[in-house]
């Protein structure tokens, strides 16, 4: 069967390549992987591509976002700002290498956590203003606890003294 140039390549055919590519891959010395890798890496970095996404403005090497701005680098995230290297959060602004997290803000390292600002290395935590290292704590200060309407009076004037939206 002749094919057209402009047609897909059919299930058989890319059975093939993959398999020669498995091959050819197999048969690399230590040089020659090095040298594909670094190839494969230029040329992922130098792809500001989406995949996936919908409605994100700004954004360079996001896959699966939906209504992001100017992040880098992040995995189904959603309604965040400014963020990088970050997987599957909402609503976040400034924040790197987050994980799972929602509503923080210049935060980084966290993981399952939401409300943080300018926090580090939290785990399951909620309502943490300049915290580092916790893990499942809520409304902490500088890693100190405050019941919880003293925290929001607390927060809100360290908010305005640092600029912090």
């Amino acid at each position: 069967m002749v094919k057209d140039k402009g047609t897909r390549p059919d299930k058989a055919d890319l059975v093939a390549q993959e398999k020669a590519a498995r091959e050819l891959v197999s048969t690399l010395g230590k040089r020659e992987f090095l040298e594909q890798f670094q190839r494969l890496a230029k040329s992922f970095a130098a792809d500001p591509g989406n995949p996936g996404s919908y409605a994100c403005e700004g954004c360079q090497r996001c896959a699966n976002c939906m209504f992001c701005k100017d992040c880098d680098s992040c995995f189904t995230c959603t309604h965040c700002t400014r963020c990088e290297l970050c997987n599957n959060c909402s609503h976040c602004v400034d924040c790197k290498s987050c994980n799972a997290c929602a509503y923080c803000v210049q935060s980084e390292n966290c993981s399952t956590s939401a409300y943080l600002v300018l926090c580090r290395n939290l785990q399951d935590c909620n309502y943490c203003f300049g915290c580092v290292g916790l893990a499942k704590k809520d409304f902490h200060i500088l890693n100190v606890p405050f019941p919880r309407t003293e925290y929001f009076k607390v927060v809100g004037r360290l908010r305005k003294e640092l600029g912090i939206p």
